[in-house]
């Protein structure tokens, strides 16, 4: 038991975000307050509108266990038809986080879309590296995702 705490410490002094400690136990990355998955921000915003946009309370969808919240109807029914295109990738992890071998929740402030795919990021300079280099990131996260993901709750 002492062992999981200072391996808990040890992982939480790596994010140095707490909100985004707040999440990382999850196979999608989720607000364990309110249960919204990315802090309700629509997911499909960024590809119809390249922004950050929060979504509305009364359009919501359920998808890998979570709520996810859109800004309008279209937007609802495409993440619904396509949520492995729409859905922030690695559950919404930061990918230079999975490099380093660790899961801390990505912001949903801090996004690039690369491939057709959404990734979020914890801190706006790990947004920039990957931005500047993403084949080099991605290929070392991807390798890494399944045995990190295997130690996050289903």
């Amino acid at each position: 038991m002492a062992f999981f705490g200072l391996l808990a410490g040890i992982l939480a002094a790596s994010c140095p975000d707490p909100a985004a400690r707040a999440a990382t136990t999850e196979r999608v990355v989720t607000n364990r307050y309110s249960g919204l998955a990315i802090e309700g921000f629509d997911p499909v915003a960024y590809f119809t509108d390249a922004a950050a946009s929060q979504g509305r309370p009364e359009l919501e969808a359920a998808e890998a266990g979570v709520v996810w919240r859109f800004r309008n109807e279209g937007n609802r029914a495409s993440f619904v038809a396509h949520p492995e295109i729409y859905g922030p990738q690695f559950g919404g992890y930061d990918p230079t986080d999975l490099v380093r071998g660790v899961t801390c929740a990505g912001n949903p402030r801090f996004w690039v879309i690369s491939g057709n795919r959404l990734y979020l990021f914890n801190r706006e300079n790990s947004r920039d590296a990957f931005a500047a280099d993403p084949a080099r990131f991605l290929k070392e996260a991807a390798a890494r995702w399944p045995e990190l993901e295997e130690n996050l709750a289903q």
